[in-house]
């Protein structure tokens, strides 16, 4: 039972940790987000959940891949043209914290110049007037693990400049904050009822808890956008400028991630290929076809021994390859 209740713990934990807001900081080498280290990452598994090579972030911060990373380090991930856009609101908002007599233009100039146009339309904003401590959207991580908060939810969240509104309604009606909470006890009994079903059955069966985030993970495996993936016409427009020259039969692997099963978003590690490349896979077996962009190298890990590229499992399962170790693919780009 402990260990069920330990477990239920930590899953909400993460959850609770994945909808915090990203905050962007800057030094002299230009615009970061903080990462804490979580257990079992790596700067591989950083590097696919927000979308740039492993070898930029180690750059970025001045240390070695090969000593490899600790649980609770906080390593700085860095926003550029690869995994970071200021023209779209796809993706994950990152924001930035107003600093004291900053006004809209200081943010702008501060956030690489961002257009103050774009920051209105981001944050709800009816006129330049921002205040210190509040939070705004200056751009979009593309990112493959992050979830994506729809602009629309600023406007919930910038209204925070009216301390003085609180205290008189508290003062005024000190009787009506227990109707909410009896209602809210009564919504907790209807709604949500695999919630108080946690909380009875703690001290008798845990069962009920276990099912919840597999679940949740099942819908994940059906690829809900049939096809060759998001990055087909990227790969067209790419071929244009400068010809698909190189054709190999690669030994192939799989990696996983959340990205590809709703957007057909689908990513791979090669080396010797520069990061956003857009390639072509062909599963020879099949004929089947997806294009994937590419992440960063493979080089220097001892579970890539013997292969060539290691594609995102939605990539194997538009494929038709099952999860097995290693498998044959064709490439080209």
């Amino acid at each position: 039972m402990k260990k069920t209740l330990l477990a239920l713990g930590m899953w909400l934990f993460a959850l609770a940790a994945s909808a915090q807001e990203v905050l962007v900081q800057s030094n002299d080498k230009g615009m970061y987000v903080p990462h804490t280290v979580s257990p079992k990452e790596n700067f591989y598994s950083i590097g696919r959940l927000y979308a740039i090579s492993p070898k930029d972030i180690a750059a970025f911060n001045g240390v070695d891949m090969a000593s490899g990373l600790s649980v609770g380090q906080v390593i700085n991930v860095p926003l550029t043209s690869a995994n970071f856009s200021q023209t779209n609101e796809n993706g994950t908002p990152v924001y930035y914290l107003v600093g004291e007599k900053e006004g809209l233009y200081r943010v702008s100039v501060k956030n690489n110049k961002v257009q103050m146009a774009s920051l209105r339309k981001w944050n709800k904003l009816a006129s330049d007037n921002i205040a210190t401590g509040q939070k705004l959207i200056v751009g979009y991580i593309q990112s493959t693990g992050l979830p994506a908060t729809p602009a629309s939810t600023v406007a919930a969240q910038q209204p925070a400049a009216k301390p003085q509104e609180a205290p008189r309604q508290t003062v005024a009606s000190n009787p009506e904050p227990v109707k909410p909470a009896q209602q809210t006890r009564e919504v907790a009994r209807q709604d949500p009822p695999a919630e108080v079903k946690v909380r009875e059955n703690a001290g008798n069966k845990p069962a009920p808890v276990a099912p919840r985030p597999q679940e949740a993970a099942q819908p994940a495996r059906q690829l809900s956008t049939p096809g060759s993936g998001y990055f087909k016409g990227q790969f067209e427009a790419q071929s244009r400028t400068q010809n698909a020259g190189k054709d190999l039969t690669l030994s192939a692997g799989i990696f996983k991630t959340s990205s590809g099963w709703q957007d057909g978003k689908f990513y791979a590690l090669m080396d010797g290929v520069e990061p956003g490349t857009i390639v072509r896979i062909v599963n020879p077996g099949n004929n089947k076809v997806v294009f994937a962009k590419v992440l960063g190298e493979m080089s220097g890990i001892r579970q890539n021994t013997g292969l060539d590229i290691r594609i995102s499992n939605a990539a194997a399962a538009a494929l038709e390859e099952g999860d097995g170790e290693k498998f044959v693919v064709r490439v080209n780009y």
